[in-house]
């Protein structure tokens, strides 16, 4: 019998090439008003051409979180760290994919 399972660790993320047009940032947070002009704000100060007509929000099901999608052209990876990184120092996102 033969075992096609893989190990975990040999499993890459898949390599992305920069510039990426249409890369979906999704943050996660209280649904507290200003949320998504604080994304929006986030987002604009390492993708000045953010085109915020691609913004996405959606609340939870008990409306305590609202998701904001948004598309970027990415890059590179030191931008994406650093969205990562200020959008969680602002203590309302609970959650960036």
């Amino acid at each position: 019998m033969t075992n096609n399972t893989q190990d975990p660790q040999d499993i890459q993320a898949p390599k992305i090439d920069f510039p990426c047009e249409n890369y979906p940032i999704k943050v996660i947070g209280e649904g507290a008003e200003g949320f998504h002009q604080l994304v929006i704000d986030v987002i604009r100060r390492h993708a000045p051409d953010f085109d915020e007509t691609t913004l996405v929000t959606r609340d939870s099901r008990t409306g305590r979180f609202l998701s904001v999608q948004v598309y970027i052209t990415a890059t590179g990876i030191e931008q994406l760290q650093a969205i990562n990184l200020d959008l969680r120092a602002t203590g309302r996102v609970h959650m960036v994919l």
